[in-house]
């Protein structure tokens, strides 16, 4: 008997009911492409995107289902005339993250057999939430961009006097963005800060930084703030262009770097893709830390860092060991000019559009090695090869025990 085709559609229903259903998430690989373009919002008018390997997506609905306990998952689907398949579905839960009903839509894209990009947007409405805290505002920005189109999403709640752990954390998976911001606000200007992943816990998180501190000025004013987080103090100023658009300061925790083992280096490169040879003699690889530890690794040509395709469980597994947060792969354009990648398999997405962190330990790095007249400023272009581009300016002070200063606009999503 030969083997009947399997149209898009039966693709996306497949898809659905094993996988986004939370039944089997391990069969992720039968239906998705290696690596899946996930945008969100619908098309024409995204506000994020991310790069998800099938192992990704799996972890993602585990850890939809660790957070918020499991739910009842019903659809419907219809091919488009492009091809493309739209679905809608109902989603009931009830878990540590209260009860309630999320309604979804998305467009999924097919090639051979495998989902290979979509579009989705999702409303969720809550039943009652824990005592005491309720249900926080949860507010969505890009950073590192003046367009919502641009940049690094994070989410900020600017109360989170009352939320448990599990709690933020299942805010976070609802999210779905790199990391959430939680602030409780304190005196004398000075606000707790705690970032979560869809995953778990982080130390700090630069791009939500930005966001979160654009955030309280939109709504108290610009100025001085300190953000008291698990790495330690980070001051923060904000201030308003003529043209109406809002730009942060960070100033990091004090950085340093520490050599990369050549065991490390060479599990590296083999994840990369890399050899030696495609490294700059000029940035010798280094581990970087300003809250969080980068290894940054300086590559030779733009075409290297372009050609990004790197074995994610390997990555993975090789940043879990060390806890290393993201890498930083870097191309130095010019002196005062950096292009970076910086690959986040710990995250769950094969790629971080700006990585606010990475910059700091990025400046500390090179003031450490002499590589720039000091003070320096320069200017990091990332997220250009992933159609979401961010501006972050470094300033990197003389003085050898001081912070980073790392700027950036941010705008809210609508």
């Amino acid at each position: 008997m030969p083997t009947l085709q399997r149209t898009a559609e039966d693709v996306v229903r497949e898809f659905l009911t094993d996988v986004r259903s939370g039944r089997h998430p391990e069969r992720a690989a039968r239906v998705l492409a290696p690596r899946v373009v996930a945008h969100q919002g619908r098309p024409g008018a995204e506000h994020g995107v991310v790069v998800r390997t099938p192992a990704g997506y799996a972890d993602h609905v585990r850890e939809m289902l660790s957070a918020s306990g499991p739910w009842d998952f019903s659809w419907r689907t219809t091919t488009l005339p492009s091809g493309d398949v739209a679905a809608s579905w109902t989603q009931r839960r009830t878990g540590p993250a209260g009860s309630g009903v999320e309604h979804g839509r998305a467009t999924y894209r097919v090639r051979e057999d495998r989902v290979t990009e979509y579009w989705v947007e999702s409303g969720r409405h809550p039943g009652p939430c824990p005592a005491p805290a309720g249900c926080p505002e949860v507010l969505r920005y890009a950073a590192f961009s003046a367009d919502p189109a641009g940049g690094n999403p994070a989410g900020v709640v600017l109360d989170a006097r009352g939320l448990t752990d599990g709690r933020m954390l299942a805010i976070a998976a609802g999210v779905g963005y790199s990391e959430t911001a939680f602030l409780v606000p304190g005196d004398d200007g000075h606000v707790a800060v705690r970032y979560f992943s869809p995953r778990a816990e982080v130390d700090f998180c630069g791009h939500a930084t930005i966001a979160a501190a654009v955030a309280l000025a939109e709504r108290h004013g610009p100025g001085r703030r300190v953000f008291a987080t698990a790495a330690g103090p980070v001051p923060v100023t904000t201030e308003r262009a003529p043209d109406g658009s809002w730009r942060a300061t960070l100033t990091s925790v004090p950085p340093r770097t520490v050599p990369l083992a050549d065991a490390d280096l060479a599990a590296l490169l083999a994840a990369l893709g890399w050899s030696a040879a495609d490294l700059d003699p000029a940035l010798p690889p280094r581990v970087a830390y300003a809250g969080n530890w980068h290894p940054v690794l300086a590559a030779r040509t733009r075409d290297r860092l372009t050609d990004l395709d790197y074995d994610v469980p390997a990555l993975d597994a090789l940043m879990a060991g060390r806890g290393w947060t993201t890498v930083a792969l870097v191309r130095r354009e010019s002196e005062g000019v950096v292009v970076a990648r910086n690959p986040f398999p710990p995250g769950g997405v094969v790629e971080d559009p700006a990585t606010g962190a990475a910059a700091a330990a990025l400046g500390g790095y090179l003031r450490e090695l002499g590589a720039v007249r000091l003070p320096a400023e320069l200017t990091v272009r990332q997220g250009e090869d992933m159609g979401r581009p961010s501006v972050l300016l470094v300033d990197v002070p003389a003085d050898p025990a001081s912070g980073i200063r790392v700027s950036g606009t941010a705008v809210a999503i609508a």
